[in-house]
């Protein structure tokens, strides 16, 4: 008979919990086998899934994508082989359903009907646990989209057994005891975007649990314990479920402040007994969530609790006595608050950054929380994907649940509220589309950014009028390292890590800068220079550091400094507390340090470019300088334009003669023009319905032009110095101007 072995692989997001198997094609033409056929899956145990095709990354791969529940069913965990063959599967008359053991559940009046619905042609051998998705209207609740196992107790007749319309279901509200596998829970499949992280953690749990022969083979010590750590919400607790899951060894959970108590001694003793639980019941997982919590530095902290369940739990995890087959996987998001002690090898062997996830992986997130949504045809998620980058798996899941809400919202005027059933067709209507998706989109946001997250307002380079030279400066610098890396990278050079704009107060260098913001689809952080300066000593560099921590982790990212000149004036000529030279000092080393800026873009904004420390504004910092200066006439015509859009004007009014007559008036002085015309107009007459030349010429003798005669002297001489290095620069640096 042909049979072939295959190594097991994790099921495809959207494959979870419907008894498929995909192979890829080679192997179904080797098996005489076509898509929809019955294999039998044999490991330690056998079981039976329906055949389809493997996606083509997969194809010419000896591999068999089954799930977490087909698995548990062979009994064989992800990387072990097992064999398949066509089965000869037989019409089942009757199939008992029960649930597991600790799980007891009410059925409804058409459980069994539904249930039935759900598994029909699926193949189910005795002994397998059948996952059922939980569903609106079911009977019974689980969070939809998860998977309820319940276990084939008997089925008649044995073997290979196939659910057609005939086959008597029957389902049994007693736990059924003796089946030791228990089913549910989180797997693999649940988790998305962590490949490597999971192989590694894999290499570190399962492989001593499964195969302690393997290290006794290398002569070492499997490793003792797995520190996950990174950011809020990425998935560290998830994954250490799942781990305890699939390697069906017992699992011990620690919640970090649960343990800890007020009489003496009694914190560690807690702790001791768990380790001797644990050890008990080998092989076992100890899992402690928020380990800051209950091993912070022993020398930062005042209480004596802490210091001696820190002293415990080091001693428990490489005392005198061996631990035998006891894993500690520990998750933290506070890495360098824990005792350093307890993150040498031999305690926490191993420490996993498990970070924000990459366009695929948040691809591979949003596919498992819409496994159970209606989604219509139009939501497309690879584009999703793009759309959220420094979303972490939390911020994805609540995505999604905003957007199923925001579809709820739209049924809700058909829904009588009083009434006990909704009614089933209007529940199968149901579906969410692409602008539920959008609407959410706007609501949540990077769980990273929360504190310094900036709503930005929807300004594109349409609105930026003239400027032509400028904005191109700034498209380069900014837009292309973003949005086509592979430019740089083609010549061979890296992208300009900084952007300083200046020139007069009110051309636009702000509102620049929120134009690149948006183009870019970057997440945007603004720093206002005067709010990170604090009395407290090293709380100023402090708030720096963190402002750049935080752009990386939720890069790419744009941090728009505006006002530089107050946050980073020249060293040296300060008396007192030397704030500002701290302040300078920090940001130098941010913007290239030793640590890497990827994808951080950094856009500065002075009108006082003079007195920005000279060593902020060399190449590799600061590299590019623009000088955003007055627009000329055409310049000035666009800008009139932009605010005089929705403006009812009449047919008199010359917006080209506005511009030639008004030289030396910048971007906001000109909005300021529109908007006095438009009062003059309602000043003269209530009713006005348009407005007039005579207006304009009027609000133009009000309003005062921004850039006199010396101001654009003492702009020319600061773009000349930044551009040329003459031989009498530092001449000219010396007899500057003052400044009007």
């Amino acid at each position: 008979m042909n049979e072939v072995q295959l190594e097991v692989a994790k099921a495809y997001p959207n494959d979870s919990g419907r008894g498929i198997a995909r192979l890829d094609p080679d192997t179904l033409l080797h098996l005489k086998l076509s898509p929809g056929d019955i294999i039998e899956i044999e490991g330690a145990d056998t079981t039976a899934a329906k055949v389809w095709r493997a996606d083509r990354q997969d194809w010419n791969t000896d591999t068999v994508r089954i799930d977490g529940f087909t698995r548990q069913n062979a009994d064989v965990g992800i990387g072990e082989r097992v064999e398949i063959r066509k089965a000869e599967a037989e019409k089942a008359e009757k199939l008992v359903l029960a649930p597991p053991e600790e799980a007891s559940v009410q059925f409804g009046s058409d459980a069994a009907g539904m249930v039935k619905r759900q598994i029909l042609k699926r193949p189910v051998v005795e002994r397998d646990i059948v996952p059922v998705m939980s569903s609106t209207n079911h009977p019974f609740m689980r969070s939809p989209g998860q998977a309820i196992p319940l276990i084939a107790v008997e089925t008649e007749p044995d073997g290979v057994c196939l659910i057609t319309e005939d086959t008597e279901v029957e389902l049994r509200e007693e736990p059924i005891s003796g089946f030791e596998k228990t089913g549910g829970g989180i797997t693999y499949e649940d988790i998305g975007g962590l490949q490597k992280e999971i192989q590694r953690v894999r290499e570190m749990v399962e492989l001593p649990m499964k195969h302690p022969q393997i290290f006794k083979k290398l002569g070492i010590e499997p490793p003792q314990g797995v520190l996950l750590h990174g950011p809020p919400g990425t998935g560290k607790t998830l994954l250490a479920k799942a781990v305890a899951n699939e390697t069906s060894a017992s699992f011990f959970s620690i919640a970090g402040p649960e343990i800890i108590s007020k009489y003496y001694g009694e914190s560690e003793q807690q702790l001791r007994e768990i380790f001797e639980d644990a050890s008990e019941e080998a092989p076992s997982i100890i899992f402690i969530d928020e380990l800051d919590s209950i091993a912070p530095k022993r020398e930062d902290v005042t209480g004596e609790v802490e210091r001696r369940v820190v002293a415990q739990l080091l001693t428990m995890m490489d005392g005198l006595e061996s631990r035998g087959q006891v894993i500690v996987i520990a998750a933290t998001n506070r890495v360098d608050s824990v005792d350093p002690a307890l993150r040498r090898p031999g305690r926490f062997d191993r420490e996993i950054e498990i970070g924000v996830p990459d366009e695929s992986g948040r691809q591979e997130v949003l596919q498992i929380h819409t496994r159970g949504m209606p989604l219509s045809d139009d939501v497309d998620l690879g584009k999703l994907a793009e759309e959220t980058h420094g979303f972490v798996g939390a911020d994805i899941e609540s995505l999604t649940k905003e957007a199923a809400m925001k579809a709820l919202r739209r049924y809700l005027p058909e829904i009588d509220l009083d009434e006990e059933d909704i009614p089933p067709s209007l529940i199968d209507r149901m579906i969410i589309k692409r602008e539920d998706f959008r609407g959410a989109l706007n609501e949540v946001s990077p769980s990273a950014m929360r504190e310094v997250l900036v709503e930005l307002p929807k300004i594109t380079w349409d609105d930026v009028g003239g400027l032509p030279g400028p904005k191109k400066e700034v498209k380069e610098s900014v837009e292309w390292p973003i949005n086509s890396p592979e430019k740089f990278d083609r010549m061979g050079i890296n992208a300009p890590s900084g952007v300083l704009l200046y020139g007069p107060p009110g051309t636009g260098k702000t509102l620049m800068a929120k134009a690149v913001a948006n183009e870019t689809d970057a997440n945007f952080i603004s720093v206002r220079g005067p709010q990170l300066l604090s009395k407290w000593v090293g709380e100023s560099e402090k708030a720096i550091r963190q402002t750049f921590r935080k752009a990386k982790q939720v890069a790419p990212t744009v941090i728009f400094f505006d006002e530089l000149d107050s946050l980073a004036p020249g060293r040296g000529g300060e008396v007192g507390s030397n704030v500002s030279e701290r302040v300078v000092n920090q940001l130098l080393t941010e913007l290239d340090g030793l640590e890497e800026m990827e994808e951080v873009m950094v856009i500065g904004a002075t009108n006082r470019p003079d007195m920005i420390d000279p060593a902020l504004i060399r190449s590799g910092r600061f590299d590019r300088l623009v000088m955003i200066g007055e627009p000329d006439v055409e310049g000035r015509e666009q800008i009139l334009k932009i605010h005089t859009e929705d403006m009812p004007l009449s047919p008199d009014v010359s917006l080209r003669e506005l511009a030639e007559t008004s030289s030396g008036y910048v971007g906001s002085d000109l909005e300021s023009i529109a908007r006095e015309a438009a009062i003059e107009a309602l000043r003269q007459d209530e009713d006005a319905e348009e407005v007039e030349m005579r207006h304009f010429r009027q609000a133009m003798d009000n309003v005062r032009p921004t850039i006199t005669d010396d101001l654009r002297e003492y702009y020319e001489e600061m773009e000349e110095e930044f551009r040329g290095s003459g031989p009498d620069r530092d001449q000219r640096r010396g007899g500057r101007i003052g400044f009007q």
